[in-house]
């Protein structure tokens, strides 16, 4: 017989999702045929696999130990040596990244521009990996907890997008952030530079496609087929030499909205290579060393919260403005 007390970070999921991934290599129907027979029980009850786990509650299964083990239960898989491997090698690689807040469910970071925020491909290392090898580092998480909840990121920047990047924890703060970010209740900003002189700010939709021809997102003013509707508001902060600091809330949270969106405007992103004006671009790549899009999730702004999320209710939630900002010369909030 094996026991497993279910830890805060374990909590929140279903019994049987919990059980699947527990025992990896077990066939399909064997969880639940465990289940009815009473071999696997939950606080020494016969239960169904619906039930939602709670911190301190006992799953006991009474299950031979080579058929356990035969199944992978508590063990590493390849899969899990493998994510181990990148995670610590990712933690080497980005080193000590800037942590703007943390708690024992949330953990909010400045991304630098470069890294990716989800791996692309299977050989990358992203933000994921690091946040694992940053846990073991520090020790708050283990690497048997790793078999049944991984901790990652929940919103996505892009690659050169820097700022402020939310990670869930535990499968509690995950699900939270992951429902105020579905509801629109967490307000994102952004700050950015636009091509030429934006005189006011407005709140504008459409809909948001994939152009397979160009391989880039593309904006209507009426629904087309695979297409989802979006919504940003934006407002002018200061005009520079050629160009205008913008603060722009991202109302929904499509892949390569605020370029595509504004670039639709008439007001493409400085130094955006996809969406953004290729000769102004070069120029100024040679006179500021500027490579990529000036796009930075520089606030966060909470809804009020309750219970364990409590001390993030109703905060303001900023990441520090890259230098590469004031190359331009407006003056930085």
């Amino acid at each position: 017989m094996r026991q497993i007390e279910i830890t805060k970070n374990q909590s929140g999921q279903r019994l049987d999702k919990f059980l699947r991934k527990y025992m990896k290599e077990a066939p399909d129907g064997f969880v639940y045929k465990m289940l009815r027979k009473k071999n696997i029980t939950l606080n020494d009850r016969k239960a169904g696999g619906s039930e939602m786990l709670q911190p301190g509650d006992q799953i006991r299964l009474f299950l031979a130990e080579e058929t356990l083990t035969g199944f992978g239960a508590g063990g590493k898989s390849d899969k899990d040596k493998e994510l181990l491997d990148k995670s610590w090698a990712a933690y080497r690689k980005f080193g000590k990244l800037q942590i703007l807040y943390e708690d024992r469910h949330v953990l909010l970071l400045n991304k630098p521009a470069g890294i990716l925020s989800q791996k692309a491909y299977p050989s990358d290392l992203s933000l994921n990996e690091w946040l694992i090898g940053y846990l073991l580092a520090r020790k708050k998480i283990t690497e048997e907890s790793l078999g049944t909840f991984h901790p990652s990121v929940c919103n996505r920047l892009d690659r050169n997008t820097s700022g402020i990047v939310i990670c869930g924890k535990s499968l509690y703060g995950s699900q939270q952030m992951t429902r105020m970010l579905k509801e629109r209740t967490l307000h994102k900003y952004y700050l950015l530079y636009v091509e030429g002189r934006m005189e006011k700010g407005q709140s504008v939709h459409g809909y948001l496609y994939k152009d397979s021809r160009s391989n880039k997102a593309a904006i209507s003013q009426t629904p087309v087929p695979g297409s989802a509707g979006i919504a940003t508001a934006y407002r002018p902060i200061e005009t520079g030499r050629e160009e205008t600091l913008v603060e722009a809330e991202l109302i929904t949270g499509k892949t390569h909205q605020i370029r595509a969106h504004l670039a639709s405007e008439g007001f493409p992103l400085v130094g955006d290579p996809k969406y953004g004006d290729a000769a102004k671009n070069r120029s100024r790549k040679a006179r500021y060393g500027i490579s990529f899009q000036l796009l930075h999730a520089y606030r966060l702004v909470f809804p009020m919260l309750e219970g364990e999320l409590a001390p993030l209710s109703g905060a303001e939630i900023k990441a520090p403005v890259p230098k590469i900002f004031s190359r331009l010369g407006c003056r930085l909030p």
